[in-house]
């Protein structure tokens, strides 16, 4: 039998640590945005990612009359949470958060889908949040769902040891 606790481990600091931040995070269009609460500790909600750069930060954006604004301008911390279920590639983050207002920043980030959330680009209230990630850990297999998948349907069937489908994980320290 295949033992959980022998998955291999990678943990990366540093520019690798940006580097896996960058390539797990910029395809997944949305994640988990967690900002300090005084009430409730952390307030999570579904954010749309504008954008993920190579130096691991992350954008997004934002209303200026929103919580997590208001939040962010009590508490700068901030969690993240990523999910790629069809590539089977997982990553939580931990970082601190900053408010943008200029017009350029706003029209380097800005797309047509936030017209859903504001009256255009000029519209007073938008703002752009950027997300500079600390530490993190990250999960991810390398032969992808279906594989791992197949492999675990064997080994359930044959009730033998099935071989790690590459998959790693790891603790990210920006």
């Amino acid at each position: 039998m295949a033992d959980i606790d022998q998955q291999p481990r990678q943990d990366l600091s540093g520019d690798d640590a940006r580097s896996k931040i960058h390539e797990l995070g910029k395809d997944v269009r949305t994640c988990m945005f967690g900002s300090q609460t005084e009430e409730a500790g952390v307030d999570f909600r579904p954010m749309a990612i504008q954008a993920v750069e190579e130096d691991g930060s992350v954008w997004f954006l934002s209303s200026s009359n929103s919580d997590k604004n208001a939040h962010l301008a009590r508490d700068d911390r901030v969690v993240l949470t990523f999910q790629d279920d069809g590539a089977s590639k997982y990553m939580y983050l931990s970082g601190r958060a900053d408010i943008h207002a200029d017009k350029a920043t706003i029209d380097k980030y800005w797309t047509a889908f936030a017209n859903n959330w504001f009256d255009g680009q000029d519209d007073p209230r938008v703002t752009v949040i950027r997300f500079r990630p600390m530490a993190g850990h990250y999960w991810e297999t390398d032969s992808g769902k279906i594989v791992a998948m197949a492999k675990m349907m064997i080994g359930a069937v044959t009730g033998g040891a099935i071989k790690n489908d590459g998959g790693v994980d790891g603790e990210l320290s920006v």
